[in-house]
């Protein structure tokens, strides 16, 4: 596994997979520099209307346009040739056919000039009519991008689904923090949307698909990292 740089109160932190040097977001995004490919994971857009829809709480909605603010501010700061999606970016696929005409010209405009794809999530598994490339899997020098990591994998993987956080302790106090997970082969990416939840870096099911020594590394400023817990 490539090392992780330790940079208290930084925006991001360094890691290496597959000879591709990478960075961590505090933002919860993924940037590879080499590449100008900026890549983000599980932005269920939509979410509150999909859960309205199907007879569920009333939710704020506002939550498409708040991921698209941090989006936009990544791709200000970052100026991607290269956009990922890595699937579940709609709660479903008739969130896509709702989208409000105005956070609809904002994507059109973030995508404008730039290689956008849409990578098919379990949410959303066919086709958007939206501008980019919708694809099951990408594959870039060396890395290959899907929705949800395989059971057996070769070096390089880089995905989300599992929307990973980490649970510590502060000064007596628990925080909870979406997080990446990577060790040498794979990098689990957290969810980018505002209304979600996640699985905690503890899970088995999680567990099961890392090796030691891997590492969590937490969204927020400090972006931190830390040991991943070990299988029982």
């Amino acid at each position: 596994m490539g090392q992780t740089r330790s940079m208290t109160g930084a925006p991001q932190q360094d890691l290496t997979l597959a000879g591709a040097r990478l960075a961590a977001r505090a933002s919860g995004a993924l940037w590879w520099e080499a590449e100008r490919l900026l890549c983000v994971a599980d932005l269920h857009f939509g979410k509150s209307e999909r859960v309205a829809r199907r007879g569920g709480a009333l939710l704020p909605p506002y939550e498409t346009a708040e991921t698209l603010d941090r989006l936009a501010a990544e791709i200000l700061r970052l100026a991607p040739a290269v956009v990922v999606c890595l699937g579940d970016s709609f709660d479903d696929l008739d969130c896509a056919d709702a989208l409000a005409p105005r956070d609809a010209d904002r994507l059109a405009a973030l995508a404008a000039g730039r290689d956008w794809v849409w990578i098919a999530g379990n949410h959303d598994p066919g086709p958007l009519a939206l501008p980019g490339a919708h694809l099951a899997e990408l594959r870039r020098g060396g890395l290959v991008f899907r929705h949800a990591a395989a059971a057996e994998t070769e070096a390089g993987e880089v995905s989300g689904h599992f929307h990973p956080k980490f649970r510590l302790s502060a000064r007596g106090r628990a925080i909870v923090r979406a997080c990446f997970l990577h060790d040498s082969r794979r990098l689990i990416l957290p969810a980018f949307g505002a209304y979600t939840g996640g699985l905690r870096a503890d899970h088995p099911a999680l567990l099961a698909l890392f090796e030691a020594p891997a590492r969590a590394i937490l969204t927020g400023e400090p972006c931190v990292c830390v040991p991943m817990p070990r299988r029982a």
